[in-house]
């Protein structure tokens, strides 16, 4: 039997081989391991032209029509969740690439979400960071999120779970989305706001709807112009969600009172981000969906999904 090649891109914690048991394919495949990002498209295709299979992290590497168009051998391409932007389904279909995707645990994105929120209103690995370089006690001047008002753009799954985590911590929750309902509010416990009072009313605002055409830009100028000064704003969905220069020049104007972002239209985030450099600013390089639990379900799939390839009957299929 001939034996195929497997790329496993953007392991960037080197955690892939030991979640996993991949030795349950070693008699057929050999696995390569790139735990770093190409740096281009071109870099991208000179390492994955020779490869049958490969394993993608969300939308780490894109692959679109023409990134498979160069990639003549590659058969299957499994990413982790059952959605990826960054993969143009129709033309790994056209080239013959079958798609698959994975399960994923939990809501894990809906505790960095509260995480971000107490980083801004408490200040802990401020304040954590302070006391380990020695510096003198107390300096900051904490928010109590109790009583204040939580706007949720998005509350499918995952919106609906920070909605209860922040109820639980004495929030009043407002939602709005391009097509949620007062009904569907109701059912929830929250309340329906429209755009505009949600971003006039909260007192923080998180992002919880998937990237779209629809999406894209969904937060825009006008949308920050109306928060309070004393708001945040929080986007652990996708960059390109949020006019990410009207939220930049928003931050340095400080016209609200800070932002919490792990999620951004260029990743990784370039070190030169003016991003990296303001200190109203709480960022995180995507970790979102970043936990090992999350990370054994995914690379196990993805091992099911090559055996189930393997044996013609595709597990998981996107196209």
């Amino acid at each position: 039997m001939t034996r195929l090649r497997c790329a496993i891109l953007d392991d960037y914690q080197n955690v892939a081989l030991k979640l996993a048991d991949w030795s349950v394919l070693e008699d057929r495949i050999d696995v390569t391991v790139f735990d770093k990002p190409f740096i281009s498209r071109d870099e991208a295709v000179a390492a994955l032209k020779d490869f049958e299979i490969v394993c993608a992290m969300r939308e780490r590497t894109p692959f679109p029509r023409d990134m498979l168009e160069a990639l003549p051998k590659l058969k299957l391409l499994i990413t982790s969740g059952m959605r990826n932007a960054a993969i143009d389904l129709e033309a790994a279909k056209a080239h013959g690439v079958t798609v698959c995707g994975t399960a994923m645990v939990g809501n894990p994105t809906a505790g960095l979400t509260i995480g971000l929120m107490l980083e801004l209103t408490r200040k802990i690995g401020f304040e954590h960071a302070r006391m380990k370089a020695g510096e003198p006690w107390q300096v900051t001047l904490g928010e109590d999120v109790e009583g204040k008002t939580l706007g949720i753009i998005g509350l499918g799954k995952l919106g609906t779970k920070v909605a209860k985590i922040a109820q639980a911590l004495g929030m009043k929750v407002l939602a709005w989305s391009t097509n949620l309902t007062p009904e569907a509010c109701t059912k929830a416990g929250v309340s329906y706001a429209a755009k505009d009072e949600l971003f006039a009313k909260s007192d923080v605002i998180t992002i919880h709807v998937v990237l779209s055409d629809r999406s894209r830009g969904l937060v825009g100028r006008e949308d920050l112009a109306r928060m309070k000064p004393t708001a945040y704003l929080i986007n652990t969905a996708r960059g390109p969600i949020v006019d990410e220069t009207a939220l930049l020049e928003t931050l340095q104007a400080k016209k609200i009172a800070g932002a919490g972002i792990d999620t951004y239209s260029h990743e990784p985030l370039p070190t030169d981000s003016p991003l990296r450099k303001l200190d109203n600013v709480v960022i995180t390089p995507h970790l979102g969906y970043v936990t090992a639990e999350n990370y054994k379900r995914i690379y196990a799939e993805m091992i099911e999904g090559i055996t189930g390839f393997l044996k013609g009957e595709p597990v998981r299929p996107l196209n």
